[in-house]
Order: C-alpha cells, then sequence, then structure tokens
C-alpha cells in the first residue's frame, strides 16, 4: 500500500476510553499509596505529597513552607549539600520540592536499577535534614533577587496583583510577597515547621516496574516515612475582591492585562462545559482571542484564557502581554468576544475543530503510564477518580452550539470583572 502523504492521516475518535485506576494501598504509617506498573521501562516515578500548611502560618511567615521544602537538599546529619547533589548526579536521579497552595512535599525521579541506594539517601530527607544556617543565607538572598527582578516585569507584577485584587491583600492567597518576608525567615522557623507541620496526611505515588516481592519491600520502606495527622484547620480571613487596578510603568514598552473572575470547581456538573467554553475563547492557538488581537490586529504575540484554582478557590483568567499604546482597544475586544460567544452560536466548522483539537489534547495526556499517575493525582486531589475522563471524553463527542451559548450566558455573561493593568 502507497501512503499519499500530501493528506492527514483520518482523525478517529475512539469508541470507548478505559482507563485503569492503580492499585490501592494503606502502608503501615497510615500513608496511602497508589501505584500504576510500567512493564518494560526502568524508570521509577515517586511523588510523596501532603496536605498543604502554608494557609495555617502568620502572613508574614507565608514563605516558611516553600524555604523548608527548598532547603532540604542543602544538608542532612550524613552529608552536606554537595554531596547529595553529587550523589543524586551519580545515580541519574533528579530530586524536586513540589509545592502548591494544597499540597507539598518531594518527587523523585530514578532508575530501577539504582533504586534502593537512591532511596536510602532520599528518605534521609525526611527526617535528617540539618537547614545549615549559611545554605539558608544564600538562598535567602537569592530569593531577594528574584523579587527584586519579578517586580520590573510587567507580565510578573500583573499577576500578583490580580491574585490580590480577587483575593484581598490580607489573605494567603493575595499576600504580595515582599523581600521583609525573605528577611523574617529564620532557621528555627524551619526546624520547627519540619518537625510539627510538614509531613501531614501523606499520600504516595509511584510508577515503575516491580513484581510483588519488589512492591512489598518497596511499601514496607516508604511506610517508614514520617506521616502526621492533620492539624486543625484554620479559618481563612475573608475575601475581599477589588475589581480594577492600574499601575503605570513609564519606562515600560508593553503593559499586562489580567482580566477574570470567580469560577467553579471540577467537580461542578458544569466545569467540562465550561471548560470548552473557555479553550474557545482563548484556551488554545486557534482560540477566538487569538485570531482576533495577535492575527488580525497584531497587538500582542499571545493571549490565553484559563480555568485555574488556588486551594479550594477557583477562577477564571484571560491573560495578554499587549503594545502598550493598544491596551485600552485590546480590553475592548476582550469583552466584544466573550459577548459574542455569550449571543451567537458558532458555525459547524469552528466547532468541529475545537472537538476534534480537545479530544486529541485529552487523549495525548494519557500516552505513558507517567502521565496516567499525574492525571489521576489531579482528580484524585478533587475528590473523584478517573471516571472523570470517561465522562469529559463522552461530552466532548456530543456537545453543541447551543451548549456553548447556555453555558457562556450563565457564567460569562454577568460584569464587572476584575481588570488589572501594568505597564
Amino acid at each position: 500500500m502507497i501512503l499519499d502523504r500530501s493528506k492527514a492521516p483520518e482523525f478517529k475518535v475512539p469508541e470507548d476510553f478505559e482507563l485503569l485506576p492503580p492499585s490501592e494501598y494503606t502502608l503501615s504509617n497510615g500513608a496511602k499509596f497508589f501505584y500504576v506498573p510500567t512493564p518494560g521501562l526502568a524508570a521509577v516515578k515517586i511523588d510523596l505529597l501532603c496536605k498543604g500548611q502554608r494557609t495555617s502560618l502568620p502572613l508574614d511567615q507565608t514563605l516558611v513552607s516553600s524555604f523548608t521544602l527548598q532547603m532540604l537538599q542543602e544538608g542532612t546529619k550524613t552529608k552536606d549539600a554537595g554531596e547529595i547533589a553529587e550523589f543524586f548526579d551519580f545515580y541519574a536521579s533528579e530530586v524536586h520540592p513540589i509545592l502548591t497552595h494544597s499540597h507539598e512535599g518531594l518527587g523523585l525521579l530514578s532508575t530501577k536499577k539504582h533504586l534502593d541506594r537512591v532511596l536510602e539517601v532520599f528518605i534521609s530527607l525526611f527526617t535528617e535534614a540539618t537547614f545549615p544556617e549559611k545554605m539558608l543565607e544564600k538562598r535567602k538572598s537569592q530569593r531577594k533577587l528574584s523579587i527584586r527582578l519579578e517586580k520590573e516585569k510587567t507580565a510578573s507584577r500583573a499577576n500578583q496583583v490580580f491574585r490580590k485584587c480577587l483575593f484581598g491583600a490580607n489573605h494567603p492567597y493575595g499576600i504580595e510577597i515582599e523581600e521583609a518576608h525573605v528577611d523574617s525567615i529564620s532557621r528555627g522557623q524551619l526546624i520547627s515547621y519540619y518537625e510539627t507541620m510538614l509531613w501531614q496526611d501523606l499520600e504516595i505515588f509511584v510508577t515503575g516496574n516491580f513484581d510483588p516481592v519488589e512492591l512489598e519491600n518497596l511499601r514496607l520502606l516508604l511506610g517508614q516515612l514520617p506521616n502526621r495527622s492533620v492539624s486543625e484547620s484554620v479559618l481563612l480571613p475573608g475575601i475581599n475582591t477589588l475589581l480594577a487596578v492600574t499601575e503605570p510603568k513609564e519606562t515600560s514598552v508593553q503593559s499586562s492585562i489580567r482580566i477574570g473572575g470567580w469560577s467553579i470547581p471540577k467537580t461542578h456538573p458544569d466545569f467540562i462545559a465550561l471548560s470548552v467554553f473557555n479553550t474557545i475563547l482563548g484556551g488554545y492557538f486557534g482560540s477566538r482571542l487569538i485570531k482576533n488581537i495577535r492575527e488580525d490586529k497584531g497587538h500582542t504575540y499571545g493571549i490565553y484564557s484559563s480555568l485555574a484554582e488556588i486551594g479550594d478557590s477557583n477562577y477564571w483568567i484571560i491573560a495578554a502581554d499587549v503594545q502598550k499604546e493598544f491596551y485600552p482597544e485590546v480590553i475592548k475586544e476582550i469583552y466584544h468576544e466573550i459577548d459574542l460567544l455569550c449571543q451567537v452560536k458558532i458555525d459547524a466548522d469552528e466547532l468541529e475543530v475545537v472537538r476534534n483539537y480537545l479530544i486529541g489534547q485529552m487523549l495525548k495526556q494519557f500516552s505513558t503510564s507517567f502521565d496516567l499517575i499525574d492525571r489521576f493525582q489531579a482528580v484524585h486531589h478533587s475528590g473523584m477518580d478517573l471516571s472523570y475522563f470517561t465522562q469529559k471524553l463522552a461530552y466532548l463527542k456530543e456537545f453543541t452550539a447551543e451548549d456553548m451559548l447556555i453555558v457562556g450566558q450563565k457564567y460569562f455573561s454577568k460584569p464587572p470583572y476584575i481588570e488589572v493593568v501594568v505597564g
């Protein structure tokens, strides 16, 4: 058979989409252990996550959790920072901190061949970190420099101001990080956080090629890790939303625009439909905002719309960095495209392009077992399971132009929105 390479392969939507959930165990320390096998693959991925405690800290200590995680590899009772780095490099392994507003922990990428040796040092990070004063001062100096540099970038500044507008300046999710927050961090605070607040409600996600005996040995080993009971929840301050902020920068040649508002969680029945609407508006390179503001008018290299979450809060945001003199016009066109999508049905051709794009993107997210465990983590932490993706595929096959009008009018037709311009 001779292939006609002048034609793209026919796009076929799978009839069914079955995802096998990870095997689940409870370890001797009470931690949940989730395992996805990777037959024939020598790589191993282990993520150890616990409940994030950043919101339990006073606002002036908001950086303590991130510094604690970053300092874990700066020294243990038996190795200094250089020896730890050299050890993991020698065994082709990577250790990285994991930090969100909801979870914190450590991730490990390694090989099965050397896993026993690597785990010995990796596990020591959970119980034997020493937080050397000299390395802490170096980290603090680096972070203060980063803060100064980020404040000069209109995009970074706009993101921070948007979160402050959304939550309020006195909320853990809206606080502006200043150099004073870095200066206030002490070694004693990190040790206290490490010994009393870190490693609460531990969950372990493993991907690798293990036989039953090897898997049992791994569970026994990881069952020795600390797993503390969850602290009593702290009542967060009330949300104080501010609708508009403009920060001119005389030396800036561009303006960073952020427009958005509150949204719904993944568990909401409308979420999948809303995510499709968001894609049409600004969620991919063929979106309405890209075609209008990048391709037709040339005011930006990129503009996108996304659904996001911080902790238990959900919001949507449109972001663009545009030529300074044109930002009022860009804002006007953003609202114009939102109104159009809420009032006029999209045509059949655009509908099918978006449908095929979203189905292809979703299927691509499950190319490997590593992808599967990442997708499982995402829905698991939202209180769902992998059936979410089966439901999503079913919706993507069948959604209509009328569905988009309904969801758009329900969630995108109630201005005013938060509007931030920096630069």
